[in-house]
């Protein structure tokens, strides 16, 4: 009477479905997790290079000793210092051809740092619609595993005579894996997107919040030759 209902066990035993649906979900969970510490040390990378040109940008250094140095580093500068780059780029660009009028080499540089920005957060947004598609599709992947076992156990115990707990235990046991599998790949990928969700829209106000600044910097040097410091 006594029956081993250890997990591996219980697939082993289980319906070629079942450990259909076990495969998949355990593929997606390796994958959810190698997709959650690539986001963690993407995002530590953005905020360090960000809070590490911040601390540039403020210190007093000329905006074209900046611009220069964002040109020289372009490989290896993070966001900020890409969008402050794009911005100084066209505002250089539109005094170059003589053009003097304040609001349209404003509207140039703000357009440009506003694309740089949309691409920014592009980049930083990656992968993060797989971590909620795990979240809310494996939960239902294991369901379908647990639904088919259940059916698949008392298929079997259809053609029993006599039918007691312990027949019916190691059947229902193998079905409700798969639902305890989705579950364990769908809760890491719920948490960690929602932290993601909220670690982005910080950066995406901090990133916001410079164009904001640089905007009004420029707008104050407008009157000058060319934008030497602030």
């Amino acid at each position: 009477m006594n029956q081993d209902l250890s997990i591996a066990s219980l697939l082993l035993h289980a319906s070629w479905v079942v450990q259909l649906v076990v495969a998949l979900l355990v593929g997606i969970s390796i994958a959810s997790w190698a997709a959650i510490f690539r986001k963690i040390v993407a995002l530590k990378k953005v905020q360090k290079l960000n809070d590490d040109f911040d601390r540039e940008f403020w210190s007093g250094t000329s905006l074209n000793d900046l611009f220069a140095g964002a040109a020289q580093n372009a490989k290896h500068s993070g966001a900020m210092e890409r969008i402050f780059a794009s911005g100084m780029r066209e505002y250089q660009k539109l005094r170059e051809r003589h053009i003097n009028d304040a609001g349209t080499l404003l509207d140039g540089a703000r357009r440009a740092m506003r694309a740089s920005y949309q691409r920014e957060m592009d980049a930083i947004e990656a992968n993060l619609s797989f971590l909620a598609t795990v979240g809310s599709v494996s939960p239902y992947v294991g369901l379908f595993g647990t639904v088919w076992g259940i059916m698949h156990a008392f298929t079997g115990l259809a053609a029993m005579e006599q039918v007691t707990l312990a027949t019916v235990a190691p059947g229902i046991a193998e079905a409700l894996v798969a639902t305890a599998i989705a579950l364990f790949a769908a809760i890491p990928a719920v948490v960690a997107y929602n932290r993601f969700a909220h670690d982005i829209d910080r950066i995406a106000n901090r990133l916001e919040t410079f164009i904001e600044e640089f905007s009004n910097i420029l707008q104050r040097n407008l009157g000058a030759q060319s934008p030497s410091g602030h």
